[in-house]
């Protein structure tokens, strides 16, 4: 008997929220009111919604290409870019098109300082320029409040696009509405099909998209090779970079109800299913132009009870919840495919259930690794108190003791622990909202407060700026970045805007130290620099560390081992201050003797 749970969980809620709002509704007769329009999209305030819908005809759409297109430097979509990331090139184009246009742009921005959140829509072609669009603004604005909903819409990129967009924890802005025999959402697992060109012709024009190009002989040819397309799809494990992989939510919807899921080898899985339940042939077009029926009666029947009426009794309530969801998309009992499609639902839900179980795991480790964050907090106030240096300068000069020695052990399991977790997010083995947790978000905080100075410490001890070049453009860690981004995305409270009445306890720029040698580095440059217009670029630099610094001491923002004169930061304030005395008395000598120049007389 299967364990008694939530079938879809987070699948569940989104599903539960779009329905019982006039959210879908709203989204689709914008896309449809914007069809026959020559512009291609259209931008509609609802209440404090800003709505962008995308047409399915597309004018820019014909004679394209569907092999996939590298997006590295490109420079629209952010942290997806790069690697072996990469997208259609056909819909590419037609986002291009769009983003070239200044008054598209404008209109999107508008909307983003207007109103509280944007919501880009689009049917078909529309649904994957609108999904290209929304990455585009989430690469923008990555707090912005922006989602994204697309009504039978073709796979757009392979799979490490798919994996950046999970890693960016983007995914949750996406939600695919997918009708049962649709054609277009499973398309592209065929690229090299000969019937591509002549259905993408349709997208051209409205009366071309009501009219199927290919009989059906033709249909049946093109179902058994989209299936064996989507089985090689199965068994294929890794990277499939050549292949079209799903992002975000996908809502399979009929008439009789939708199941909501966002794993991608469960919704390919059920894609194949919907082709092989029935009626493929004779509807795959059909049902493309049908979602202003499917969306309107399941958002009517929302509130209704569903009557249940199996074949066989099931032995559970789960078991029973497994057959009402694949009866709501169409998939009965007597189905061939309905053992399939079960299992595939109950992977889905085991997936929910491995998230939660590993967001219990992450928070009993969080607890473990608190010895050696408090092992670390002592080793930074015996350094405080026993050289009237602090732990930077201390840690970066010292010798091989037992005492170092531990706290280099201590490093390299609170950094294994937090590689973990990130590691964990990226493959999204944990709940979507995970990072957004605060004791997650203070935690993180608080080991990179007291933690990177050590590495950085470390990194000019070894020399390594003198090989690789200063910490923060090529030694620092990617996790500090992640780390960084989740404390830029936090809720600030009334305390933290207070100004402090006492110097922090550990300082507030987890890369101050890094700076302070970058800046000591630059005042020996610029001692020894003969090109005058490369030392006034060095001083300017250093100026402008100086006043950071000086600031961040006046609003208290530093530990007061900063203030150590022993302190490399102390060293630093000496030599900037030596090297303000020399460039003063070479100006004197230059006003007095007009042909003095850097030491020498012309």
């Amino acid at each position: 008997m299967a364990h008694e749970a939530s079938q879809f969980e987070s699948g569940e809620m989104l599903a539960a929220f779009l329905f019982s709002t006039p959210l879908l509704q709203e989204s689709w007769r914008l896309c449809a009111a914007v069809a026959g329009q020559q512009q291609g999209f259209a931008v509609e305030r609802v209440g404090p919604t800003a709505l962008v819908a995308f047409s399915a005809v597309q004018p820019t759409a014909g004679g394209w290409s569907s092999d996939f297109v590298e997006v590295e430097g490109k420079g629209m979509f952010g942290g997806v870019e790069g690697g072996a990331a990469r997208v259609h090139g056909g819909v590419l184009k037609v986002f291009q098109s769009y983003h070239a246009a200044p008054s598209f742009q404008r209109k999107l921005e508008e909307a983003l300082k207007d109103c509280k959140s944007v919501v880009l829509a689009g049917h078909g072609l529309g649904g994957a320029v609108a999904a290209l669009s929304a990455l585009w603004l989430l690469s923008r604005f990555e707090s912005a409040p922006i989602f994204c909903i697309t009504f039978g819409s073709p796979m757009l990129a392979n799979h490490p696009f798919s994996k950046a967009i999970l890693q960016q924890r983007w995914a949750g802005n996406f939600c695919h509405i997918v009708a049962p025999t649709d054609i277009f959402p499973t398309l592209l697992f065929s690229p090299r099909s000969p019937f591509l060109p002549r259905i993408f012709a349709m997208f051209t024009s409205f009366d071309q998209l009501q009219h199927f190009p290919i009989s059906n002989v033709e249909r049946d040819e093109l179902l058994a090779e989209l299936l064996g397309r989507v089985e090689d799809w199965l068994k294929l494990s890794g990277d499939k970079e050549s292949l079209y992989c799903p992002f975000g939510s996908y809502v399979f919807c009929t008439e009789k109800g939708a199941v909501c899921m966002d794993d991608s080898r469960a919704i390919v899985e059920f894609l194949g299913y919907s082709m092989l339940s029935g009626g493929w042939v004779s509807s795959c077009i059909e049902d493309h132009l049908k979602y202003g029926d499917y969306v309107g009666r399941v958002c009517a029947q929302y509130m209704q009870k569903l009557s249940f009426r199996p074949t066989i009794i099931p032995d559970s309530s789960s078991e029973a919840g497994v057959a009402l969801a694949l009866q709501s998309i169409g998939i009965s009992y007597e189905d061939a495919v309905y053992g399939k499609a079960t299992n595939c639902l109950l992977k889905a839900r085991q997936l929910n259930w491995r998230r939660n179980l590993n967001n219990a795991k992450m928070a009993v480790s969080l607890s473990k690794i608190t010895p050696f964050r408090a092992e670390l907090e002592w080793y930074k106030d015996y350094c405080d108190a026993q050289y009237q240096l602090g732990y930077y300068d201390a840690f970066k000069r010292r010798g091989a003791s037992r005492r170092d020695f531990k706290v280099v052990m201590n490093m390299r399991k609170l950094g294994r622990f937090w590689d973990d977790l990130i590691d964990k997010m990226q493959k999204n083995e944990l709940t979507p909202d995970f990072h957004k947790q605060p004791k997650y978000v203070n935690a993180s905080r608080f080991y990179e407060l007291l933690v990177e100075p050590l590495e950085i410490a470390d990194y000019y001890r070894a020399g390594m700026h003198t090989k690789k070049g200063h910490y923060i453009e090529h030694g620092r860690n990617k996790r500090f970045d992640i780390f960084d981004k989740w404390w830029a995305d936090r809720k600030v409270g009334d305390e933290e805007r207070k100004p402090r009445s006492k110097y922090a306890g550990l300082t507030q720029d987890p890369c101050f130290w890094a700076r302070v040698e970058e800046a000591r580095d630059k005042v020996f440059q610029a001692t020894n620099e003969m090109d005058m217009r490369k030392r006034l670029l060095l001083l300017d630099d250093i100026e402008r560390f100086a006043q950071y610094a000086i600031g961040m001491i006046d609003r208290m923002e530093v530990s007061v081992d900063v203030m150590s004169k022993k302190s490399s930061y102390g060293l630093f304030r000496e030599e900037w201050e030596e090297l303000k005395s020399q460039q003063q008395q070479h100006q004197i000598l230059k006003e007095h003797f007009p042909g003095f120049q850097d030491g020498m007389v012309q």
